[in-house]
């Protein structure tokens, strides 16, 4: 794989940690420099060790977890948005207890849920039979990067007063629309259709 193959792979897999960041800048709306770090270093670890997971698990149980992970990713993404909707519909007293996403188990869901499709990546380089350590630097240092973008934006967002309770929603609504999107991606919906 050339730098240009991997550099477009890692973008195309950035954009859920980018969306997510968004949702949780504009939740947050005020991101301290500690926040910015905290989700940016995890969803760049995430998303560089997954495809080495994926790698190293090659062949032998690609089928066992291309049947299931989809859904696990779609599980923590809902979770966590409608967590953020009911959180942005509540009344104003209670929108000062917010919990904050860039820390505990919601900051390792996410980073899980944003990263899952780095693992199938993975395993798709190891049948390739290429090297994975520079392909998950490339990945790794791009998601941070586009992380920080994104929390930057969401922050931006969220800090106007009147838009925040949408923004929230808005959010919350992202995440969703990412898991469905994942459940579609991997044609689990098709019976729907």
């Amino acid at each position: 794989m050339d730098f240009i193959n991997i550099f477009a792979l890692a973008v195309a897999l950035a954009m859920d940690a980018f969306a997510v960041a968004i949702a949780t800048g504009v939740r947050l709306k005020r991101v301290s420099l500690r926040q910015f770090f905290r989700l940016a270093w995890h969803f760049g670890l995430f998303q560089a060790l997954m495809p080495i997971i994926g790698w190293a698990a090659g062949l032998t149980v690609r089928d066992q977890i291309e049947r299931f992970d989809h859904w696990i990713a779609f599980g923590l993404l809902t979770f966590v948005g409608v967590n953020m909707i009911r959180e942005a519909c509540k009344l104003e007293e209670d929108a000062k207890e917010k919990h904050d996403p860039t820390r505990g188990l919601t900051l390792v869901m996410l980073s899980v849920a944003t990263s899952i499709d780095a693992l199938a990546v993975g395993l798709t380089i190891s049948m390739l039979q290429v090297s994975i350590w520079l392909p998950a630097i490339i990945i790794g240092l791009v998601a941070g990067a586009f992380t920080v973008v994104g929390l930057h934006l969401g922050k931006s967002v969220g800090s106007a007063e009147r838009l925040s309770p949408v923004a929230g929603v808005l959010g919350g609504v992202v995440l969703l629309g990412i898991g469905v999107k994942i459940l579609i991606e991997h044609k689990a919906l098709a019976f729907l259709f």
